[in-house]
């Protein structure tokens, strides 16, 4: 993958179930993570005693995350709601030249931060909530 603008990764939300996703308003980074459990299943008489390790039988998780601005109410608002309500909800991730991530996250974190002399910002985490899709470009 060619070195890319950090601005070009998008992260979006389906806000009404509809299938139809909105970039969320404001983010100034973002970030997605991939993490695969192992299962150790190493015994007495593995190799050398090695560890090894059972393919395919871990936990699969993603984890987004984010920073920036609100830049109107309405965004400010679904935020907050899906945070107090623990709402479940399908997101996506948009990665140029490497692909599409898609499926089902739940805020995990949000902080707000402010200077005397500043704007208001906010920090978002997201945990995957089920089995997730991945289109390449």
């Amino acid at each position: 993958m060619a070195a890319q603008k950090g601005k070009d990764l998008l992260l979006k939300v389906d806000s009404n179930g509809s299938g139809s996703f909105t970039t969320v308003a404001g983010l100034r980074a973002r970030a997605i993570a991939f993490n695969a459990e192992t299962v150790d299943v190493t015994h007495q008489e593995s190799a050398g005693q090695w560890r090894e390790l059972l393919a395919g039988a871990g936990v699969k998780s993603a984890r987004l995350s984010g920073s920036g601005i609100f830049k109107d109410e309405e965004s400010d608002a679904l935020i907050r709601s899906y945070v107090f309500d623990g709402t479940i909800r399908d997101w996506q991730v948009v990665v140029p030249d490497f692909g599409v991530v898609e499926g089902a996250f739940q805020i995990t974190s949000f902080e707000l931060t402010g200077r005397h002399d500043g704007e208001v910002a906010f920090e978002i985490a997201l945990e995957s909530a089920g089995a997730l899709s991945f289109d390449a470009d």
